[in-house]
């Protein structure tokens, strides 16, 4: 009777648990369908009335045009080369600064704009507003490149600017002298036509950017904090319009960067005595760190996707999927999980999921029949938004569980904070709307930049810093940044000059327009 008894306790916990299982599991999805069906966050400003402004149109001409893209053919031919911190081509450099003067002769000459050279090859230019109580915001670029051999494979060679089939081939075209040559045709336009702003901004031009912007934007910081400059926001290089690139979105998208990834260099080192090659030891130098370099490969750090800003990014795109995507991508609270596992099956996507480890250099020995008394092996790590820079050193050291191997930080930073990107968000609204001026057609998301840039330096002057150029990325362009045939289209380069143009127009409303709301939090 005991034993009957206890089977039937047992039997009535299954099927409690059971039914309560199943209950949690429908209220679950009920909740996961009506966020579905009612999450739009583009909705509030794009209802709303925004503040009018006299415009002035582009109107470009043929021979502007001509003029225009000759000035940016010629800005790409120039080989300002970054090699390393104290290997720049001054000489590029210096011509550099020559072009800009010739090219925007307005610029140079206005009374509304004061210009300045910060050491030596960077340039800082201050536009005051005619309402002083507006507070100023900053458009960064930078006029420095990485090396690029025409024997890698380009099909022009990286500084001739050669056109080919609508596009304008070489180094620099979409990193960064694409926004350079932009920012500063879009203001010489808006000059020869009567332009004053209302609202002040600054304008940055970094020369060393390539290799982390000690002398060019650090310099530039120093500048503007010894006058107490603070600002409303600022808007640098890094992400753009991603045409084809996201599998399953209906249409291209514009991706905002509210922040980066932060960033390690790590060395790992071995030191052993030294020998004959004739008289091996059990493990060499070179075997030790080999081993240690193939359990940080073999060990990823953490899936983390969804504990940063990428969550943000989807549920501002998740209305432009079909089912099922718009279902996983519109509650992001429930899937982050099993879409991390699938994004980390990819280079590209798995760069969002968690902080990457690249092993990037390797050196040991000096002769071919001696035991390497030393190796070392060099690692860059991308530091995911949810980590920090300490945990991944501690992760570093636990992963290669060898106290023969030295860990060394050579050089790291933590992640950037997070900007604001709400319907309150001054610098992600003005920048999203100028984007759908330009390109009403586009989903307009906010993201994470993986690879850092000279807005990092500019934390201390503002809370808000975006990294977006208006550059049109389809499948494969990605490959270019960095790599070989780096482009921009005659057509793309065109619109980033006119979306400039527009982007000082815009910025001198006085304040956003009360949002209808979505009622979501983002």
């Amino acid at each position: 009777m005991t034993g009957q008894s206890t089977k039937m306790r047992v039997w009535k916990f299954v099927k409690v648990a059971c039914l309560s299982l199943t209950l949690v599991l429908i209220v679950l999805l009920l909740v996961a369908a009506i966020r579905t069906l009612s999450l739009d966050v583009n909705a509030g400003l794009q209802l709303a009335q925004w503040e009018k402004t006299n415009h002035i149109a582009p109107d470009i001409s043929q021979q502007q045009r001509e003029q225009l893209l000759e000035h940016f053919r010629e800005a790409i031919r120039i080989p300002t080369v970054s090699f390393s911190e104290t290997d720049l081509n001054t000489t590029a450099l210096a011509e550099f600064n020559l072009l800009l003067e010739r090219a925007f002769p307005v610029v140079f000459s206005s009374d509304l704009v004061k210009h300045e050279v910060v050491a030596n090859y960077s340039h800082l230019f201050w536009a005051p507003g005619s309402d002083p109580a507006l507070t100023p915001y900053m458009l960064l670029a930078h006029v420095d490149v990485v090396p690029a051999t025409e024997s890698d494979g380009w099909d022009a060679p990286p500084f001739s600017a050669k056109e080919i089939d609508g596009f304008v081939y070489g180094r620099g075209t979409i990193d960064n002298k694409q926004s350079v040559m932009g920012i500063l045709q879009a203001l010489e336009y808006l000059l020869e036509r009567g332009y004053r702003p209302r609202r002040g901004f600054y304008i940055g031009l970094g020369h060393d950017e390539e290799v982390s912007g000690l002398g060019g934007a650090v310099n530039i910081v120093k500048v503007l904090k010894s006058r107490g400059v603070q600002l409303a926001f600022v808007l640098d290089e890094g992400l753009a319009v991603l045409d084809g690139v996201i599998s399953g979105l209906d249409g291209p998208a514009a991706l905002i960067g509210i922040s980066e990834k932060g960033m390690a260099n790590v060395k790992l080192s071995v030191t052993t005595a030294p020998g004959h090659s004739s008289m091996p030891p059990s493990e060499t130098s070179i075997g030790i760190l080999a081993a240690a370099v193939t359990r940080l490969e073999g060990n990823p750090m953490p899936r983390m996707f969804g504990y940063g800003p990428e969550r943000g990014t989807f549920e501002h795109l998740a209305h432009k999927f079909g089912l099922p995507l718009k279902f996983i991508m519109s509650n992001m609270w429930l899937f982050s999980p099993l879409l991390g596992r699938v994004m980390e099956r990819r280079p590209e996507t798995n760069a969002f999921v968690r902080t990457t480890t690249a092993v990037t250099m390797f050196n040991s020995g000096v002769k071919i029949n001696i035991i390497a008394p030393y190796a070392e092996a060099f690692v860059n790590l991308r530091i995911h938004s949810a980590h920090t820079l300490q945990e991944v050193l501690e992760q570093i050291r636990s992963t290669v569980a060898d106290g023969r191997v030295k860990v060394e930080l050579v050089q790291g930073f933590d992640p950037l904070p997070v900007s604001s990107y709400d319907e309150a968000s001054f610098g992600f609204q003005i920048i999203k709307k100028t984007v759908l001026d330009l390109f009403p057609q586009l989903s307009v998301a906010p993201g994470v930049c993986v690879g850092n840039t000279d807005s990092r330096h500019y934390t201390q002057l503002t809370k808000d810093i975006y990294r977006f150029a208006p550059t049109w990325f389809k499948p494969g362009d990605a490959q270019r940044f960095h790599g070989v045939n780096e482009r921009i289209s005659v057509k793309n380069y065109e619109e980033l000059v006119t979306f400039y143009f527009r982007l000082f127009q815009n910025c001198d409303i006085t304040k956003l327009p009360e949002p209808h709301g979505s009622g979501h939090e983002l």
